[in-house]
């Protein structure tokens, strides 16, 4: 840990535009290293995309099928090999369980060790915190996620996000939204405190810009009723106000509010509108229904009654927008009645970060050859509990 301490120091004075080079000048000098890339995954998580693009830059690579994508579908280092007495080091490089990409260190075989992972890792570590903390000040970290330009309402949406995953000892968490570049107005929001879990899936009217900023103040109007303290049934009531005090009922937005206890696994939830919830359990897939309420801005003055249901260490809870469970085949079959229960079960034993993009791909599938025509947003939970942890009693994944 000691050879990484005057890498992290650097990192946290270097410029924002700097912190690969800073890598890179720390590797050198321990390694003797020929090359460091960074490469940072795409809005759709299917692609890998070089950091800091110039003159004679590496082409993306595919999340699927690719050394750098093992490393980080696994989050765990893959070591290659050229046949030249060189390896290439993949290390996944991930925030609170949000997986921001791959770096690559490719050296001398007789300058690495398996030994040398633990430190590698920690680097990386260190580079994704710094990361996060520069994309205040530049735009290169942000702009290496883009495999195409986002439309205008997409990057209204995008900012909005808290990221792809979060985990903690309690919970694990990954959530994907499609089109990834052309956003309709659905969106996802969670905050974590001491003792509790809040998650909100919402789901605006309407497209393009109008449904962006129908989002925004929804969303926005929400995180500050939470700020404030207020309780799940006051946070939907102003939000509520807000967005009918704008748009006079013209407008609304449906929303899934939950606040889950880490000491109980209680959950406090107000469901009001369409996006909906699955859990698996015991290998059994099952919707869990809820009291329909209004959604947000509809009339004036809602007043919203929250539920109650429990979750259980070994639980995965599977949220879902209309544009998941309301796509319809060729055959006029809707994917949410028998498939996406299938695909949960089928998707079992991948962690919850992986599961998304894997009922994304199905739905895919399930649509043909025809686009998506609303927004398909995906969000996976596992539950551990209070003193579990992932993997741990009484459930595994491989027990799930």
């Amino acid at each position: 840990m000691d050879k990484f301490a005057a890498l992290e120091q650097a990192l946290r004075g270097a410029a924002p535009h700097t912190l690969l080079d800073v890598t890179s000048a720390a590797f050198v000098e321990r390694y003797g290293t020929a090359a460091v890339e960074l490469r940072l995954a795409d809005y759709g998580m299917r692609s890998l995309q070089t950091v800091d693009p110039g003159p004679g830059t590496s082409e993306p690579v595919p999340v699927d099928g690719s050394p750098q994508g093992r490393a980080f579908g696994s989050q765990e280092p893959h070591v290659t090999e050229d046949g030249e007495g060189r390896v290439a080091v993949h290390l996944p490089v991930t925030v609170r369980g949000d997986r921001l990409g791959v770096l690559t260190v490719r050296m001398a075989a007789d300058a690495f060790t398996e030994a040398d992972l633990p430190d590698l890792l920690l680097a990386c570590e260190a580079l994704g915190h710094e990361m996060l903390v520069a994309e205040r000040d530049t735009d290169l970290y942000v702009l290496a996620r883009r495999a195409v330009r986002l439309t205008l309402a997409a990057e209204m949406q995008w900012q909005l996000l808290p990221g792809h995953a979060c985990a903690r000892a309690e919970f694990a968490l990954g959530a994907q939204l499609e089109p990834a570049y052309a956003i309709f107005g659905d969106n996802y929001d969670w905050s974590v405190s001491s003792d509790h879990l809040t998650v909100a899936v919402t789901n605006g009217m309407g497209d393009g810009i109008e449904a962006a900023l129908l989002s925004n103040l929804a969303v926005n109007a929400l995180r500050n009723a939470r700020r404030a303290g207020l309780g799940l049934a006051d946070q939907a009531a102003l939000a509520d106000q807000a967005v009918y005090a704008h748009y006079r009922g013209r407008a609304y937005v449906s929303v899934l509010l939950l606040r889950f206890a880490f000491a109980t696994g209680e959950v406090e939830v107000i469901d009001a509108g369409s996006p909906r919830l699955w859990r698996l359990r015991d290998r059994e897939v099952e919707p869990v229904p809820f009291d329909a309420q209004l959604p947000l801005g509809m009339f004036e003055e809602t007043v919203y009654v929250p539920e109650r249901f429990t979750v259980r260490p070994g639980d995965r809870l599977l949220f879902g927008s209309d544009g998941v469970y309301e796509a319809l085949s060729l055959a006029g079959e809707a994917y949410g009645h028998r498939l996406l229960a299938r695909t949960l079960l089928a998707t079992s034993l991948l962690p919850p970060t992986q599961v998304p993009g894997a009922v994304l791909r199905e739905l895919a599938g399930h649509r043909g050859d025809r686009p998506l025509d609303d927004d398909a947003l995906v969000v996976c939970l596992d539950w551990y509990g209070r003193g579990s942890g992932p993997g741990g009693d009484p459930q595994t994944p491989a027990e799930r």
